[in-house]
């Protein structure tokens, strides 16, 4: 490490990294764990949280599958950014702050992104994400311990998945409700079959939540003598001479120091990414120069195209005590196209666990109602991220732009519906009085609905896009390669949901660790200029 005296750098007695890894979440710790596995590289994984060591360091409660730390408001292993989903509906969408990430504290769905997702940013100009060329990555990274070894799955990666037993009451009802209403089986949401019910894969196995921290930087891989992990290392800003990153700029214990570095990846996340990049002189020139930073790199793309999956919870009343799960907080899981054809862009999961014990952090609350998760998986992104400040402790101004059109709602509606009619049928209702909320006369009417709506509207912290990848010639929609590298500065790359073109039809969990393994496969294959 290097500290600034005066401005001047002073040079600690420790070689410069090879490569320095901004960010040990999902796709962070994938880069660390798979670029220190070649002995002659220097790897520096940065985290503004901490690094825990193993199973006893991130302790019981961030591991039991049964519940979603980041459901949990303040909860000390995440950071929390206000947004707009719409102009008048404010939010406060939870990121980890901690080895793992957001895969510490979520609810440790591992669910692949559709055939049709990586067909259609191949098609956008980057070839290296179709299908074809990312399936081998895919089962590198897992121990797939319901299918095995297969042209489809792995059974030597560093990620076990396991997908949820219906042996709940409330989840064995569920399968059985979408059975009677004419859906079909989906046994495997891994595959590329057509969409239904089925199980929800998980990198949570026998109530342990193994997030990819602890799967893939386990106490033998952190003690690589190539590899250094320092947590409570906040980024802030990229330092970048004559065209090339140099090095990080970062707060630890108070005071800030001047990193240097042969390569800057930024892992940080969908929104601290761009946000890193904007106060580091990359971005719409414009915004740059309404806050007095100097445009290194006039990048249209940071922060233009936010996506993410607008969500709404229905909760719904049981006749009796359920019980609760034996291993994870997750049922069944339901994909159906709106509208009967397209794509399968409506998902209703299923909690097992009362949205009030979630928020609460205990499995039990007695006489809560439970729910369903439901969700509309667009792929255009209608959001927006940018500057307040200059300060980088000034959070950046988030707008989600959901509910922006009529098929917006057209489809929401339908996922409630769905889910009403889902209640209503004989499996569900012998254990379930209906919705609590919207009720009948809302149901039945489009215009009282959409209120209903608008009124209840979250997010499915699905955050997506805001430093997308696709061709140099294409700047306002992209801002980086297929590989990660930033579009006109040498020696940076981006690597985590940020540089997905839109938002995939399924959660990014295990589409964030693939981003970690292609970039870490290109680094060192050194593909392309650097």
């Amino acid at each position: 490490m290097e500290q600034i005296s005066n401005g001047v750098r002073v040079p600690s007695a420790q070689r410069r990294p090879d490569v320095v890894v901004v960010g040990a979440g999902a796709a962070g710790a994938v880069l660390a764990a798979r670029l220190s596995e070649d002995p002659d590289r220097e790897v520096l994984l940065l985290d503004a949280g901490p690094i825990p060591r193993g199973e006893a360091g991130f302790g019981p409660e961030l591991l039991d599958a049964r519940l979603v730390p980041g459901a949990r408001p303040d909860h000390p292993a995440m950071t929390s950014y206000p947004v707009h989903l719409t102009p008048e509906r404010l939010w406060q969408v939870p990121r980890g702050r901690v080895l793992g990430g957001s895969t510490t504290v979520n609810g440790g769905a591992f669910v692949r992104a559709r055939r049709a997702d990586f067909d259609r940013w191949a098609a956008a100009g980057n070839p290296a994400w179709a299908y074809g060329q990312v399936l081998g990555f895919l089962r590198d990274s897992e121990t797939d311990l319901d299918f095995g070894e297969s042209d489809l799955h792995g059974s030597s990666g560093p990620i076990r998945i396991r997908r949820s037993r219906p042996t709940h009451p409330a989840a064995e009802a569920f399968r059985d409700a979408a059975r009677h209403l004419g859906f079909p089986a989906e046994p495997d949401k891994n595959d590329q079959a057509s969409p239904g019910f089925g199980p929800v894969p998980s990198n949570s196995v026998d109530g342990v939540r193994r997030n990819v921290g602890l799967s893939y930087l386990p106490p033998e891989v952190l003690d690589r003598p190539n590899l250094r992990a320092l947590g409570g290392c906040r980024a802030l800003r990229v330092v970048i001479e004559h065209g090339r990153a140099t090095g990080v700029v970062v707060a630890r214990d108070g005071a800030r120091s001047m990193l240097d570095a042969g390569t800057v990846v930024l892992s940080a996340g969908a929104f601290a990414t761009p946000h890193l990049l904007l106060l580091s002189g990359l971005g719409p020139a414009a915004d740059l120069m309404r806050y007095g930073i100097p445009v290194l790199r006039d990048l249209p793309a940071v922060g233009a195209r936010l996506g993410d999956h607008p969500q709404l919870v229905l909760d719904w009343a049981t006749r009796g005590d359920l019980g609760e799960p034996a291993e994870s907080w997750l049922g069944g899981c339901l994909h159906l196209a709106s509208g009967g054809e397209g794509p399968d862009d409506i998902e209703i999961l299923q909690s097992l666990v009362p949205m009030a014990g979630l928020v609460g952090g205990v499995v039990r609350v007695p006489d809560a109602p439970l729910s369903f998760l439901v969700s509309v998986q667009p792929s255009e992104p209608g959001g927006r991220l940018r500057l307040a400040s200059a300060d980088p402790d000034a959070l950046p101004r988030i707008d989600y732009g959901f509910l922006s059109t009529g098929e917006d709602f057209r489809r929401l509606r339908e996922a409630v519906r769905v889910t009403a009619a889902l209640l209503d049928s004989p499996p569900l209702a012998a254990m379930s009085k209906g919705l609590t909320d919207p009720g009948p006369d809302v149901l039945g009417d489009d215009r009282t609905l959409d209120r209903w709506i608008r009124e209840h509207l979250s997010t499915s912290q699905h955050t997506c896009g805001t430093v997308p990848m696709g061709p140099a010639d294409d700047l306002r929609r992209a801002a980086v390669d297929q590989f990660g590298r930033v579009h006109g500065v040498r020696g940076l790359r981006v690597a985590d949901t940020s540089i997905l073109p839109d938002t995939p039809h399924r959660g990014p969990a295990a589409t964030a660790v693939l981003i970690g393994e292609i970039v870490a496969d290109a680094i060192r294959r050194d593909l392309g200029p650097s």
